[in-house]
């Protein structure tokens, strides 16, 4: 496209890609552990071999070569710098570069980006950041790929090791082999019922039996006591805004959607121009974003009745909200403000931009006010300690942001965790009113129990794992202090999942994610940290993060890397063990079917290395 002295044309998803080891030595085309480690004197860039990838390159190439200057425009993320770069690279362009750096597609934000274009070289560390991942993922990948093949697949069954891919699958192997090795402990608890309102025993679990039935002993055909109530007053602040790991977290919890499917349907409600980009990992925006909100708010029309009691007056300004230091490339996941028609979004992208409006909605109503009510008993045996009984509801007196999603909902089926309903259900309900010192009769029960095994990963359950290297966080400000350290980067947990599924490592079971046969075999054969540890893999991600922010240097995480993979080559080939994985037997000829013999895992051979990750 031309005019008034701009031509304009596009990339589409990675034009360029870095060179495969037999670009660089025709030794390395052939699969062999005298070459390993494989590591290039200088990393190189090739096209991708497709030809409409080589039609659109040379267009690219052609007006590049004639240009006075370039406007980069590509996505504003670490990924976009590095595919712009390498395109640039590759067509040798030497004129001055500026960039475009927008979070939403909106005639506005791209006026307002053109008026305020920056230097390339403010960009640098991005894209100095995003050459490390790609060079680290590269020498990983390629290196262990081969020597694990070669030494345990028996150079007949590829074995894909990656960066980030292996310590995921490490995660969901060992969840499931914690909930196969639990031994269930029985236990029993005591409680009673007084004036329809279930009480439970402030001694806790019982482990014995014959303790639970002396204490159902000592109660029964005594009164139950109220020794005290306590009335506390609590605020609930509204949830965070999206980030998209959160978004990914809450699609499959309520609609079940895969992480990959959100991402489609984020980044599609970002190319209609009703929200902002999508691959960001904060939860925060920045200060200059607040005065823009009362016109985004207003832009939000289907949502005037719980929009229009903000309007008028000055909205509030959150630290939880608003935060210039916890905003680097890009903001929290908002509307932009434009109203979407009702043909123009599919109804999973009505239901996605509906998590995203009322979010955004709720942060500026006042906190949800309820009341905490603490109820203790008692009953007094004959002889001995009087055995105390406790119980609690919640009442909410002033709903505040909560209305936000209550308005016009409802009945709507959720793949909620039913365990979750159960317990939100009891924090909310209301009590009787009780008085200190009354007394009467009551119905105890001893119950019997059993300890229940961790639950198998979901989606959901996975996507936090990862973002937390594989820590169980369930407080959102520890959680939001160990992304730094998580695996992957929210732009590629979705595809790093689909990359398991797809290479049948894992699998799905209604909600839950499980690892195959050959998944749980290929951990099981990895004894070295470096290429299942979560931890391991989230102290890089850090690192390639301070990359980015100026206070790592790029060289020195390869060099460290390079180190790394030396290290990893000369444990493996000196491991003397016998370990082996299950070699598949080959697929049927054509017109014959056999039949897998027993205690063998049914894949694909193949003969070239898949894609590091």
């Amino acid at each position: 496209m031309e005019g008034n002295g701009y031509q304009v044309t596009w990339t589409y998803g990675h034009l360029c890609t870095l060179k495969e080891p037999g670009d660089y030595t025709d030794s390395w085309k052939k699969w062999d552990l005298f070459y390993l480690p494989m590591i290039p004197v200088r990393f190189g860039i090739k096209l991708k071999d497709d030809k409409g990838v080589a039609n659109q390159f040379a267009v690219i190439e052609r007006l590049m070569q004639a240009a006075d200057s370039i406007v980069n425009c590509g996505d504003a993320g670490q990924e976009g710098e590095l595919i712009q770069r390498w395109v640039m690279q590759k067509a040798k362009a030497h004129c001055p570069v500026q960039r475009l750096w927008i979070s939403s597609l909106t005639e506005e934000a791209i006026r307002e980006g053109f008026s305020g274009l920056k230097p390339q070289d403010d960009y640098k560390s991005l894209y100095e950041a995003g050459l490390s991942r790609a060079i680290g993922d590269w020498l990983l990948g390629m290196n262990a790929t081969r020597l694990y093949t070669l030494k345990y697949g028996q150079n007949r069954q590829v074995l894909s090791i990656g960066r980030v891919q292996t310590p995921t699958l490490a995660l969901i192997v060992n969840r499931q082999q914690e909930i196969q090795n639990f031994q269930p402990q029985q236990y029993w608890v005591l409680s009673t019922v007084y004036r329809d309102t279930v009480f439970t025993a402030t001694q806790g679990k019982i482990n014995d039996a014959a303790d639970g039935q002396k204490a159902m002993d000592a109660i029964s055909g005594r009164d139950f006591e109220i020794t005290d109530i306590a009335a506390k007053k609590g605020t609930e602040a509204p949830p965070r805004l999206y980030d998209l790991t959160s978004l990914q977290v809450d699609c499959n919890k309520k609609f079940a959607f895969s992480a990959e499917k959100t991402l489609q349907l984020i980044q599609s409600l970002y190319e209609k121009k009703v929200t902002t980009y999508p691959r960001v990992d904060t939860t925060y925006l920045s200060d200059d974003i607040y005065p823009k909100c009362p016109a985004i708010l207003k832009g939000l029309l289907p949502y005037a009745p719980i929009v229009n009691p903000l309007m008028g007056k000055k909205l509030p300004k959150s630290k939880k909200v608003f935060d210039s230091s916890k905003v680097t490339d890009h903001h929290a996941i908002i509307p932009t403000g434009v109203n979407p028609s009702g043909g123009d979004l599919t109804y999973d992208e009505k239901r996605v931009f509906d998590l995203v409006a009322r979010h955004f909605i709720a942060v500026f109503y006042p906190d949800c006010k309820f009341l905490t009510t603490t109820v203790l008993g008692q009953v007094a045996p004959d002889d001995g300690k009087p055995i105390e009984f406790k119980t609690s509801g919640k009442q909410i007196e002033n709903e505040g942001w909560r209305a936000v999603f209550a308005w016009g909902k409802k009945h709507e089926e959720t793949v909620e965790n039913d365990d979750e309903d159960k317990k939100d259900a009891d924090e909310e309900r209301t009590l009787p009113k009780f008085e200190q010192g009354e007394h009467g009769p009551h119905q105890p029960t001893l119950a019997e129990k059993w300890t229940t095994p961790p639950k198998p990963y979901t989606e959901a359950s996975l996507l936090r794992a990862m973002e937390t290297a594989g820590k169980l966080v369930d407080d959102v400000e520890l959680r939001e202090a160990l992304k730094e350290n998580g695996i992957g980067r929210p732009s590629t947990r979705a595809a790093i999942i689909e990359t398991l599924f797809s290479r049948n490592y894992i699998r799905r079971e209604r909600k839950n994610i499980v690892p195959t046969p050959t998944g749980i075999e290929l951990i099981g054969l990895i004894h070295e940290d470096l290429l299942e540890s979560a931890e391991l893999t989230g102290r890089w991600e850090k690192k390639l993060r301070e990359i980015e922010a100026h206070k790592y240097d790029a060289a020195q995480f390869i060099g460290e890397l390079k180190q790394m993979v030396c290290s990893l080559v000369q444990e493996v080939m000196s491991d003397t063990s016998n370990r082996r994985v299950t070699v598949s037997a080959p697929p049927p000829a054509k017109g014959k079917q056999n039949k897998p013999k027993s205690g063998k895992t049914a894949s694909t051979k193949k003969t070239t290395p898949p894609p590091p990750e």
